[in-house]
């Protein structure tokens, strides 16, 4: 048994979840606004994040998008699509400068953290 195994069995699984979602949830912004530059419906948009390895539910993500409505960062419109009407989202122009913004400080911050924990 290596040293991390042991340090491991130490470490509860309830206080490394915490820690795992405390981390998760830092990215949170980042990972969705990475996708709505295109356009999105709740649901695709749930499904390309899990494809590139980042899992959401609908209960994180659509408080997120009303949130982000009422402060005008993403903009959404009702389209007939297949048997029933979907809600599409996208950033708006203020959401794409917000998205610059935080994208630059979280390359910043993990350049940072790289150097840190080498």
């Amino acid at each position: 048994m290596t040293q991390y195994s042991a340090d491991m069995d130490i470490v509860s699984e309830k206080v490394s979840g915490r820690f795992m979602a405390d981390l998760k949830r830092g990215a949170l912004a980042l990972a969705v606004m990475s996708r709505l530059r295109e356009e999105h419906y709740g649901y695709s948009l749930i499904r390309e994040l899990e494809e590139q390895g980042y899992s959401l539910s609908q209960d994180t993500l659509y408080p997120l998008l009303r949130r982000w409505e009422e402060q005008e960062i993403v903009e959404s419109e009702w389209k007939m699509e297949e048997a029933r009407p979907r809600r599409y989202y996208r950033l708006s122009s203020k959401g794409l400068a917000l998205y610059e913004l935080i994208k630059a400080e979280w390359l910043k911050t993990d350049e940072t953290v790289r150097r840190l924990i080498k």
